[in-house]
């Protein structure tokens, strides 16, 4: 199926137009890119300086880390649906379904970055070491994640579920 005929089954916004079709599904992955983003950056920078200045080691900082990015990944996610009327069981299976793929590309890709950049773990919270490494972490998980996000929303899935809603 291609994306255009996916994108045409969403409910029509004001005007009567359909939503997400004026940006096409290119348009379509890449918000859904940023708004996964969104939530891992939270969930990575949270996890990072929490384990950093609490002096964890680098697998317990990691783990912290990637536990925060889907947690606020989901609720971004499900903060919409649930304030648009959907029941709280069906809000939790639409943002699994939307995010999970996402976050879970981005997570691998930010920490095998933070992982690989010489210094990047150990390095303290002010120095410019960390705070380039994670962003420059988090850019090269976004860039993976949307041609997975667009392949997911050309099928009809990941982030093309919650328009429908």
């Amino acid at each position: 199926m291609h994306a255009h005929h996916t994108l045409s089954t969403q409910r029509p916004r004001h005007g009567g137009r359909r939503a997400g079709t004026e940006a096409g599904p290119y348009g379509l992955a890449f918000s859904a890119t940023l708004h996964c983003l969104t939530g891992c950056a939270i969930g990575e920078v949270l996890g990072m300086v929490a384990g950093t200045q609490l002096g964890w080691g680098t697998g317990a900082t990691v783990a912290v880390s990637v536990v925060l990015a889907f947690l606020f990944g989901y609720a971004l996610t499900l903060r919409p649906l649930l304030r648009g009327g959907i029941p709280w069981a069906s809000a939790l299976r639409l943002a699994l379904a939307a995010d999970t793929v996402s976050i879970a590309v981005m997570e691998i890709v930010d920490n095998a970055a933070m992982l690989l950049i010489p210094g990047a773990m150990d390095a303290p919270i002010w120095a410019p070491l960390f705070w380039g490494s994670l962003l420059a972490s988090l850019v090269l998980a976004g860039i993976a994640a949307y041609p997975v996000n667009l392949w997911l929303i050309a099928r009809g899935r990941g982030h093309a579920l919650t328009h429908r809603h």
